[in-house]
Order: C-alpha cells, then sequence, then structure tokens
C-alpha cells in the first residue's frame, strides 16, 4: 500500500469526522422509505365494499416460505363477501415466517393483496400477534410510513 493511498484513506475519514451526523428521532419521525418497498401485506375491497380476494389461494401457492393459510367457501347469492364465486372465509399471514419476496402480490390476479411500505412488526407475543387474519389485513396499518422522493433518495 502506498503512502498517496494510505493518506487518500485518512483524508476521507477525517472528511467524514467533520460532517454532522444525521439524526432521526425514530418514534415520532419515521425514515422514509422508496416508493418500492416490501413490507406488511395488505387486503383490498372494490369500491363498493366487496373483497378483491376470491380464495383461489394463488397467493399461497407462490409463496417459497408457505406462510400463507387461505380456506375459501362458496358466495351466497343473498348475503355476497366477495364479486366472485368464493371468497377467502379464512386468510391468514404468518409474518414470523414470510421472506417479503412479493411473489404473492405478484399471483394474485385481481390485486387483492399488496405489500405496503410499514414497516414497524415488531410484537411482544410473536406466535400470538406475528400471525395475521384476515380482518387485521383488511384494515390499513395504523402507523403510516412516507415515501421517499427522489429528490431525497439522490441527496
Amino acid at each position: 500500500m502506498s503512502i498517496q493511498a494510505t493518506l487518500k484513506g485518512f483524508g476521507v475519514t477525517f472528511k467524514a469526522m467533520l460532517t454532522k451526523p444525521e439524526t432521526i428521532g425514530y418514534p415520532e419521525h419515521k425514515t422514509p422509505v422508496h416508493p418500492r418497498f416490501r413490507g406488511r401485506h395488505r387486503l383490498w375491497r372494490y369500491e363498493n365494499g366487496l373483497e378483491k380476494c376470491v380464495g383461489c389461494s394463488l397467493c399461497a401457492a407462490a409463496c417459497p416460505s408457505d406462510c400463507i393459510r387461505v380456506v375459501a367457501e362458496e358466495n351466497h347469492p343473498d348475503e355476497r363477501v366477495s364479486a366472485g364465486e368464493r371468497f377467502a372465509r379464512i386468510y391468514e399471514i404468518n409474518m414470523s415466517r414470510c421472506i417479503f419476496c412479493g411473489y404473492c402480490e405478484i399471483a394474485c390476479p385481481f390485486d387483492a393483496i399488496t405489500l405496503e411500505n410499514e414497516y414497524e412488526l415488531s410484537e411482544y407475543d410473536r406466535p400470538r400477534d406475528l400471525i395475521y387474519t384476515k380482518s387485521q389485513l383488511l384494515m390499513p396499518h395504523p402507523k403510516s410510513v412516507p415515501n421517499r422522493t427522489p429528490e431525497a433518495a439522490n441527496g
């Protein structure tokens, strides 16, 4: 290693020592995530209130970690839950097993499931609280996370 390379390394270190660190007060100010970030799952409804999920289980078949459980049931004509012939009576995702690959989102032909940008998924009781049920997945996450703008990503 030459003296020039060593001095260049010291210069980079000295320059970094003089810059002020960027501190974000985490609970109050969340770090913006990139728009393509894959976080918490969310099930969606149509504007008329019917669920988009028809219980086809393609998301469960595409999942490499086998963390999605779908039990389908036939729709009743007088009390419809989804737009299709069937609906997901049970839809559960074991978030402790999920690898956030997005295959479930890609496999769904109705865009019923998406991976949102929420990343606060810690729980105290892992076996009980990290299995998200259908009712939890249909609700928006209570703690929203901002998206990172292109200007902030470059700066």
